[in-house]
């Protein structure tokens, strides 16, 4: 099929669970829609982060890359308003850092739908993932069936690790372990999600 090969689909999982798992901007909104809503708040603002993460997939296999490569420009604007959206987040992230989870109400199914797609939509994270890790896995010239088939594997396995996170954070002893610790551990994440931010506004 295309010259897809078991062991490009591996690669990729791999390489695309390693990024899912590790902190960022993602896995901390699904934390915390999980902390606050339960595992079902939790799960749907996965399969947002899930949906759009896929979406970007798709524009890396059809040639994402080529665009960014034709009109610097646009890459440009899209890794500061990145750099930006992940300063903001690490402000964000620092200030409630201690406050209690529950002074939020629970977010509808659309709206968690919903905040984890746009976060996802302007996440450097995956669309540097995609544009990166993609090219050098895949063979070039692959059909439409092949890259769809490499999307829905991604959403797949994004909603599979989300799901998980949801319902573990939501285990009474996971969750009280969390919070007694939340004030620190926001904190650090703070400090990396904005180091990554201004990262990105001042690499080349």
């Amino acid at each position: 099929m295309d010259g897809l090969t078991a062991g490009h689909l591996l690669a990729f999982n791999a390489a695309l669970f390693l990024a899912v798992a590790a902190p960022g901007p993602a896995f901390l909104v699904c934390l915390q829609a999980s902390l606050r809503g339960g595992p079902r708040e939790g799960v749907l603002t996965g399969i947002g982060l899930a949906v759009m993460a896929g979406l970007w997939t798709f524009a890396a296999l059809l040639g994402l890359e080529a665009v960014f490569e034709a009109y610097p420009v646009v890459y440009t604007m899209m890794k500061i308003g990145g750099g930006l959206l992940v300063i903001a987040f690490a402000v964000q992230t620092w200030l409630g850092a201690a406050r209690p989870v529950a002074d939020a109400p629970p977010a509808s199914p659309r709206r968690a739908f919903l905040r984890g797609f746009l976060l996802n939509l302007g996440n450097p994270k995956s669309i540097i993932f995609s544009v990166g890790v993609l090219l050098v896995i895949f063979p070039p010239n692959l059909s439409g069936v092949t890259m769809l088939l490499v999307t829905l594997d991604h959403i797949a396995l994004e909603i599979a690790v989300y799901s998980t996170l949801a319902t573990l954070v939501s285990r009474d002893a996971i969750r009280d372990r969390y919070l007694a610790a939340k004030p620190l551990l926001m904190r650090a994440m703070g400090i990396v999600l904005g180091g990554l931010g201004l990262r990105l506004l001042v690499s080349p």
